[in-house]
C-alpha cells in the first residue's frame, strides 16, 4: 500500500539501521526537519545519481537535534529503518518547500549463509590489513550482515544503490563475495609495488643466482 513521505534525495546510500550525522542548512529541508520534529514523523533519503533521483531510497528517522545555529542550521543524529520504492515523486510538495511522494514499503528476506559470511570475514581481513585498517574488523558483531560493512568495502555510489536494490541477504553477500574477489588481488598488487617503490635507492643486501 503506498503512502505519503517527505523527501530529502542526497547523493548518498543510507542503509536500514545506519545511523547517519547531518548538517541541515537549505530551507527546505529545515522545514522538512521541523515538520518531523513537531509530528514524530519520518522522512526518505532518496539515492541522487548522475541521472537523477532512484527508484529507492531508506527512511529515516530523527534521533535528536544535537545543535541549532543562529541562522537556522541544525545537526541532527538520524538511523535508516527501512528501504522504499518511489511509485509518484512530486518535486514540491503543495505548500511546502520540500519534495516528497507516494512511496512503498520493500520487503527484505535475511536468509544469510553462515559459509559466505566466512568467506567474507576472510577476505575483509585480508583487505583491511592491506590497507592498514584491521580496526574495521573489530567493531563488526559477531553475526555481521552486508549492511554493516557495505560502506567500508569500496563501493562507488553507483555500486552501494546496487547493494540496497538487492531484497535478500544471500544476494547482498554474494555481491559482495564478487567485488571482495575482484579488488582484493589488485590492493594486494599495489601494496606490493609500494613496497618496491619505498626500497628502491635502499642498499639490497641480496643472494647472486645459483648456476
Amino acid at each position: 500500500m503506498s503512502r505519503f513521505l517527505p523527501l530529502f534525495p542526497l547523493n548518498i546510500v543510507v542503509f536500514p539501521g545506519e545511523k547517519l550525522n547531518l548538517h541541515i542548512f537549505e530551507p527546505r529541508y529545515r522545514e522538512l526537519i521541523k515538520e518531523c520534529q513537531e509530528n514524530d514523523t519520518t522522512f526518505g533519503i532518496p539515492v541522487y545519481l548522475d541521472k537523477g533521483i532512484g527508484d529507492y531510497g531508506t527512511e529515516i528517522k530523527i534521533l535528536s537535534v544535537e545543535k541549532k545555529y543562529l541562522g537556522g542550521e541544525m545537526d541532527i543524529k538520524t538511523k535508516g529503518l527501512r528501504i522504499f520504492k518511489i511509485k509518484e515523486f512530486q518535486r514540491h510538495v503543495p505548500g511546502k518547500l520540500y519534495s516528497g511522494g507516494l512511496v512503498e514499503d520493500v520487503d527484505t528476506v535475511q536468509d544469510d549463509d553462515p559459509v559466505q559470511r566466512q568467506k567474507i570475514i576472510e577476505l575483509l581481513k585480508q583487505l583491511y590489513g592491506a590497507l592498514g585498517v584491521q580496526t574495521l574488523m573489530l567493531n563488526l558483531p559477531p553475526n555481521f550482515q552486508s549492511y554493516d560493512v557495505a560502506h567500508h568495502l569500496g563501493f562507488t555510489t553507483e555500486q552501494e544503490y546496487t547493494l540496497l536494490q538487492c531484497f535478500k541477504e544471500s544476494e547482498r553477500q554474494e555481491l559482495i563475495l564478487d567485488h571482495l574477489t575482484r579488488i582484493l588481488p589488485v590492493v594486494l598488487e599495489t601494496e606490493k609495488l609500494k613496497e618496491r617503490v619505498k626500497q628502491n635507492g635502499h642498499f639490497k643486501h641480496l643472494p647472486p643466482p645459483n648456476f
